[in-house]
């Protein structure tokens, strides 16, 4: 493997290459694979960069940056369309907090809908069964765009849609109450466009896998069917993807108004201000821009915009540090970073190899939840954030260091 400043070639030049940002940091076989399959497509600009938090995906690799010429990839952004995350500095200090923080995480919980019941029916506790007034403000101007995607579109209409605006999701999506390297307060949440964005990114990889067979073009993986620029279903998926995009940025800042709210309401917490050094990045999403000479569509599946002085947030996991970021610009990442440490291992091998007393131990002192539900999120299922961050330290510079003290998950 040839080494050069400081990224690897994780395949050599002579085929497209593949840069990774991987040193100190495990990348699994699989993973390799996948990646090289996609470098393989002839639309493929210049290079596939590999973030260090690099892991197997479905579609594409967890961690990829993808810029392509005339075609864009819909399975490589996915279904999570738009997730990303959100965080503010509040005026609040570690010592304004009431040592018990449980009832913090309820009225966290009780202010947010979460996690995923009655098989997401009308009695989910993870929708409005009645918008409130500041949802319905905030999907107003979302809903013209939306209805004209649906009138063209009619099967991505059939669900559910301002019922989950402003609500965090399931899986690996999270609300934090954090603290700085200065004691500081900060709230961070990670969530994006729900059922509706789930929804754009399967009718669109169906799409386009049609499309394939239509035309008798062969892929390495079908899931690398792509749409080609210049086509009605091209035009429809751009239009559609960025709608999606934009209902993830306006959830995740509907969903921190209402953490801010319910933190100002505990009662034992003083008045405070928090609007202080809000970041909101997207890392699942595609965007037009330029590199190297000519104007490309990036699509960074679990990668962050990491452009010259544009904050960015990197996660840890339950129990570990996160990291607010300032991009230095790297051209040969396309200006992007990780968008979190990686898993280490899939969510089935995380529950057969840990116990609730083991994630127990591994989230002391966060108020969160220690039971077998969430033993997938324990922190030993992902990479060292530590390993994780020095291999990028070319990519990044790190503004705020910041340690959870509440952990709410779907």
């Amino acid at each position: 493997m040839e080494t050069h400043r400081s990224y690897d070639f994780l395949q050599e030049p002579g085929t497209t290459p593949i840069k990774g940002w991987t040193r100190g940091v495990p990348v699994e076989a699989d993973a390799l694979a996948q990646l090289r399959r996609i470098a393989s497509l002839p639309f493929i600009h210049k290079w596939v960069a590999v973030m260090p938090d690099v892991h197997l995906g479905k579609g594409a690799t967890v961690g990829s940056v993808i810029a392509t010429r005339g075609a864009v990839v819909p399975a490589a952004v996915g279904v999570d369309i738009g997730c990303g995350m959100m965080a503010v500095r509040t005026t609040l200090r570690a010592e304004d907090l009431p040592e018990s923080l449980g009832h913090v995480r309820a009225a966290i919980e009780r202010a947010v809908p979460h996690g995923r019941t009655d098989n997401g029916g009308r009695n989910d506790r993870g929708a409005w069964r009645d918008p409130p007034a500041r949802v319905a403000e905030a999907w107003a101007p979302l809903r013209e765009r939306y209805e004209a995607i649906v009138s063209e579109h009619p099967r991505i209409g059939r669900g559910v849609d301002v019922a989950q605006l402003g609500t965090l999701g399931t899986g690996n999506h999270f609300i934090e109450v954090c603290l700085d390297e200065d004691g500081r307060v900060w709230f961070m949440l990670h969530s994006g466009s729900r059922g509706v964005g789930n929804r754009v990114g399967s009718y669109f990889i169906e799409l386009a896998r049609e499309d394939m067979r239509r035309y008798f073009v062969n892929l390495p993986d079908k899931d690398l069917a792509y749409l080609p620029e210049g086509t009605e279903h091209f035009r429809a998926y751009v239009r559609a993807v960025g709608w999606a995009q934009d209902y993830a940025a306006q959830n995740r800042r509907l969903m921190m108004a209402a953490v801010i709210d319910a933190v100002a309401a505990c009662g034992d917490i003083p008045p405070f201000g928090a609007d202080v050094e809000a970041v909101n990045c997207h890392h699942n999403y595609v965007s037009w821009e330029r590199h190297h000479g000519e104007d490309v569509m990036v699509t960074r599946k679990g990668a962050v915009r990491a452009g010259d002085g544009e904050l960015g947030i990197i996660p840890g996991s339950m129990g570990a540090r996160s990291y607010i970021v300032r991009g230095k610009g790297d051209p040969e990442s396309f200006c992007s970073c990780s968008h979190g440490a990686g898993r280490a291992m899939s969510r089935t091998e995380a529950r057969r190899r840990f116990t609730v007393e083991d994630h127990a131990r591994a989230t002391a002192g966060v108020e969160c939840r220690k039971d077998d539900d969430v033993i997938d999120e324990t922190p030993a299922a992902y990479k060292d954030i530590d390993a994780v961050m020095a291999a990028q330290a070319d990519l990044v510079e790190i503004v705020h260091t910041l340690k959870q003290v509440v952990c709410v998950k779907g």
